[in-house]
């Protein structure tokens, strides 16, 4: 039997390729969290529970989540049966409230350790892989529309995305909206326009913006308006025809429940840090199929190891009708795996190897690691 012997935390700043432009913040960087969990047979297991700026998004900081592990994660689990995943996390979740993203880095490295001393993919840990690739939308986000064209051209010339998805609700409902429309005119029937507004409209604002984004030929909006407003959600589903996506408001099976019951979202963000898990993450995908309520895959615009830990929980779904969110690798100026991951084709390829599938290149964390 192999024990957990030693849990180490490494916070790594990385610069973002572009000005990455949100309703609630600018990233200019992004501070990937990184977990390694060492086991006394040699094996490594690794876990991401990275943020997005800082404390603007949720209420998990890089800075917590290194606290929390080391400071109350780790006495729980060194020690603890390192094949027996599911056992060690019981035990975090009788002792320690809340910390999703803390418990899904810490369960994604259990499981990489586990499936690298099984010789089995992550996915087949899962429930079965029934995909080697995933469709990856594109995030256009430098709140110009003149280059937001010109990076989806790229995009599609490279065959590397053909679903565009830009973010909105920093400015006025009109402008916002104007932008947009120009996008998916220069787009029309060769891409997919998304938008995700990040919770920044009203009600009001929403009834104008989604009637303005649904003559323009959007496809999808993303959490509208306030996580909290499950009413206000169903209105919206009820009223227009693209496609209402709930994401902020899904932190784990209860509010999936809560919103599946209520017809309150035509489709689910599954994100495995904001579920609190893999497993979490794979109940809430469950809790919409059987409600009829079509999958996204996700992102909290993770680095390698949590792009791979999604996708290969993304893999084993029945249908992942909206494709997926996977960028994150993208988006930021280097790597810090080996290999990097393998875009092509407008998807992201799954790799066959034991766990994640996936190594940290050491000496390029080291790089970019904070003192």
């Amino acid at each position: 039997m192999a024990k957990v012997a030693q849990i180490d935390v490494v916070i790594a700043d990385i610069p973002t390729i572009r000005p990455h432009v949100l309703a609630m913040t600018t990233m200019m960087s992004q501070a990937v969290v990184l977990i390694f969990i060492r086991r006394d047979d040699g094996i490594v297991g690794v876990g991401e529970a990275t943020t997005i700026g800082g404390l603007a998004y949720g209420d998990e900081s890089p800075e917590g989540i290194r606290v929390a592990i080391e400071t109350y994660f780790a006495p729980l689990l060194i020690g603890q049966d390192a094949d027996r995943p599911a056992q060690a996390m019981e035990r975090l979740e009788q002792h320690i409230v809340g910390n999703r993203f803390a418990k899904c880095a810490v369960e994604t490295a259990l499981l990489d350790g586990f499936g690298q001393a099984c010789g089995l993919p992550l996915s087949e840990l899962l429930g079965g892989r029934r995909r080697d690739s995933l469709p990856v939308a594109w995030t256009l986000a430098s709140g110009d529309t003149a280059k937001d064209i010109e990076e989806g051209e790229r995009m599609l010339a490279e065959r590397r995305h053909r679903i565009f998805k830009l973010k909105i609700g920093k400015h006025a409902v009109a402008e916002d909206c104007a932008h947009v429309a120009a996008i998916a005119k220069a787009f029309a029937g060769r891409a997919d326009i998304r938008v995700d507004v990040n919770q920044h409209w009203t009600r009001a604002n929403a009834m104008d913006g989604l009637a303005r984004l649904q003559d323009a030929g959007v496809s999808l909006a993303e959490q509208p308006i306030s996580a909290k407003d499950i009413a206000g959600m169903k209105l919206l589903c009820d009223r227009f025809d693209l496609a209402i996506m709930a994401d902020e408001a899904l932190t784990g099976p209860k509010s999936a429940w809560d919103f599946a019951t209520q017809s309150a979202a035509d489709v689910f963000a599954v994100k495995i840090n904001q579920s609190g898990g893999l497993n979490a993450a794979r109940i809430v995908a469950d809790v919409a199929q059987l409600s009829h309520i079509a999958l996204y895959g996700g992102t909290m615009l993770e680095a390698g190891i949590g792009t791979m830990a999604s996708a290969q929980l993304f893999a084993t779904f029945d249908t992942i009708e909206w494709g997926t969110e996977l960028f994150g690798p993208l988006l930021i100026t280097e790597e810090i795996l080996v290999e990097p991951l393998t875009y092509r084709d407008f998807s992201l390829e799954l790799p066959s190897g034991p766990g994640l599938g996936v190594k940290v290149d050491e000496d390029k964390l080291r790089h970019f690691a904070r003192d």
